[in-house]
């Protein structure tokens, strides 16, 4: 059975990348029935978009995503910066899908403030060829990570995350996620809103702000590349959802041969394959 949920927000699915856990994300669409759905930046990833990846498992998202239009969900598209090609179409209204660039909310009186982050990050303002060669090399180390998995899987052990590791040793990229919260925060604040719910930065997280001026509630999506979360908001709270192969729920989502392209050897030498290819 379908959870009825009142609000539903997924953010950095990162469509069109090896990364995209798209089976996933379908599995876990499959399973809910949301009044509205938020989708707050980088689900499509047109930097790296190539014509010729695309499987179905990802196209299977975007129909799934009509079907809850059509029947009756709202959905919010607020762009980010891997899908910045759409902030051109802000404001656009398709029946009950709206995309935007920010969303602000009523949820039971309180105030609620939903945008993608990357207006907080330097390198996309005055580097923004450095910002799409590091997506370039975390799409890469994603790709690594999924081929050790693999391996450690069939040994059956745990998985293991590469980028986590590399992201929690690095003192800068810990800076940068505090400053990006503090920032976020301190906004919401000044603004009176009492949540902020942001993506951007694959740290899924919900933690209450304090300063002289306020307080706020803090929310991060996280992502689907390597966290697969997702805020869930219903009767007046809030949680995260971490998806995970208890959670399956095959009864209206692929046939075998498509749950299983993700998954297999086949997959992933493909795709390092293709990392080879541009790097020559």
């Amino acid at each position: 059975m379908k959870r009825k949920i009142d609000l539903v927000v997924l953010s950095d699915i990162h469509l069109g990348t090896y990364g995209c856990h798209a089976k996933e994300v379908l599995n876990y669409l499959n399973s809910i029935k949301p009044k509205q759905l938020v989708l707050n930046g980088d689900i499509f990833d047109i930097w790296q978009f190539r014509k010729r990846y695309f499987p179905k498992a990802h196209i299977l998202i975007i129909k799934k995503l009509f079907s809850f239009a059509a029947k009756g969900t709202k959905i919010y598209y607020i762009t980010g910066n891997h899908d910045e090609a759409l902030r051109r179409f802000a404001g656009t209204k398709m029946g009950n899908i709206r995309i935007l660039n920010k969303l602000t909310l009523e949820l039971d009186g309180k105030k609620a403030w939903f945008f993608h982050g990357d207006v907080f990050d330097a390198t996309m303002k005055h580097a923004k060829w450095v910002a799409k060669l590091g997506g370039w090399g975390y799409d890469f180390l994603i790709v690594l990570n999924r081929l050790i998995n693999f391996v450690l899987l069939k040994m059956g052990r745990e998985r293991y995350s590469l980028s986590k590791k590399i992201k929690n040793s690095v003192k800068s990229a810990v800076s940068f996620i505090s400053n990006f919260e503090e920032t976020a925060t301190d906004l919401a604040i000044d603004n009176d809103f009492d949540y902020v719910i942001c993506g951007h930065i694959h740290q899924p997280k919900i933690q209450e702000f304090k300063t002289s001026k306020g307080q706020t509630l803090y929310l991060n999506s996280g992502d689907w590349i390597e966290n697969l979360s997702a805020l869930e908001y219903h009767n007046e709270s809030w949680r995260l959802y971490y998806w995970d192969e208890s959670h399956r729920d095959q009864s209206e989502s692929m046939t075998p041969e498509e749950l299983e392209e993700d998954n297999d050897w086949s997959y992933i030498w493909s795709a390092m394959t293709a990392y080879k290819r541009r790097l020559t």
